[in-house]
């Protein structure tokens, strides 16, 4: 076959675009982070192809599964050249979905793809992945780095996270759970959750007209990066001490209040939805009110996963601030709400070819 007008120079990954040593450099360098979070669970060492982790088998546990990632807070990050929360709020998030089931986490895997690789910014997502797992006694048993040019465009990447925990079989957390008397508590949220940033950032971009490094109104010098990179919080260690005693869980992301308290709590989410369980963005601080004109007045409380987390607890009356002092922009306290009835009020809201060529296995 004639090779006359075609192309003949020989093809490498490197001209694919595709670097190799990008991707073992930043083997070497997450190397000792993915070892920080061993836990006893964890056989084998860094680097196989699958990672191992000691099934429990004290009592009669099951497994709980979940995934996620933190959506378009990866911009914000982008803008600001600063990717070491993002990682810790995607293990942050997926312990807080796993816990409104009743389950603690046992390992954790991630998944990072660039459309061109730079290990430096592959050390500090996985740093902070690693921070998460410090913090929730946690595993990061395995992992993967993928290079895909051709379907990101750099700098652009994106973040994936899978966890697994246990929970003992009948102890599991439902809406089936839920009786009439038990009182609706919010926890305190950190800032904005990682979900509902695509509006987050519409709303400081377009209508602020604020850039990563400009104050954000209203937070006492802290840049727009400082707010919107803040880490997802955990509430692992406030709930638990006392999982005992809790029904049910919901944990506030994207959706808002109407889209995740509905999931758990089902008899506080059929009869009163929409009378005391009700968010107020506008009377939040921060990027809660601060919508600008024509927003409409609805949207960060459906769409926006500020949060906060919330739990049944049985058989008390009445139920002070959110844990933790005093209430901050996504809080929302129960006052007296209690399951079954509209007594009570609820104040505070959600802003709510071959493999080798492009991918590299970190287990």
């Amino acid at each position: 076959m004639s090779t006359e007008g075609r192309d003949t120079t020989p093809l490498s990954y490197r001209s694919a675009g595709v670097d190799i040593e990008a991707a073992d450099d930043a083997k070497t360098r997450i190397g000792k982070l993915v070892e920080s979070t061993r836990t006893a669970g964890c056989i084998g060492a860094f680097g196989s192809f699958g990672g191992m982790f000691r099934a429990p088998t004290a009592g009669s546990p099951i497994l709980v599964a979940s995934a996620d990632g933190v959506g378009t807070k990866i911009k914000v990050a982008i803008e600001a050249g600063r990717h070491d929360t993002v990682g810790h709020c995607l293990v942050n998030h997926c312990v807080n979905d796993i816990l409104a089931q009743g389950a603690t986490p046992l390992f954790f895997l991630d998944y990072v793809a660039f459309g061109a690789l730079e290990p430096a910014v592959v050390e500090a997502v996985v740093a902070g992945v690693a921070a998460g797992c410090r913090e929730n006694q946690c595993a990061l048993i395995g992992g993967e780095t993928a290079e895909m040019p051709g379907l990101y465009t750099p700098p652009d990447y994106d973040l994936a996270g899978f966890i697994v925990g246990t929970v003992q079989e009948g102890a599991t957390l439902g809406a089936d759970r839920v009786r009439a008397g038990d009182v609706l508590i919010g926890f305190e949220s950190s800032g904005l959750h990682t979900n509902g940033y695509s509006l987050a950032r519409r709303i400081v971009t377009d209508r602020l007209r604020l850039t990563a490094t400009d104050p954000f109104p209203g937070e006492s010098g802290a840049s727009v990066a400082d707010v919107l990179l803040r880490v997802h919080r955990s509430y692992l260690a406030a709930v638990r001490p006392v999982l005992g005693r809790v029904r049910a869980l919901a944990h506030i992301t994207g959706g808002g209040l109407p889209g995740n308290l509905n999931r758990a709590p089902a008899a506080v989410a059929r009869r009163d939805r929409g009378h005391h369980v009700v968010g107020h963005p506008q009377r939040l601080p921060g990027i809660g009110k601060r919508r600008g004109r024509g927003a409409r007045r609805d949207v960060p409380r459906l769409q926006h996963g500020g949060g906060t987390r919330r739990r049944c607890r049985p058989r008390r009356r009445l139920v002070g601030p959110a844990v933790g002092g005093r209430r901050r922009r996504s809080c929302l306290a129960a006052r007296g709400g209690r399951a079954g009835d509209r007594s009570g009020a609820t104040r505070g809201g959600a802003v709510g070819s071959r493999r080798r060529a492009t991918r590299w296995r970190r287990t």
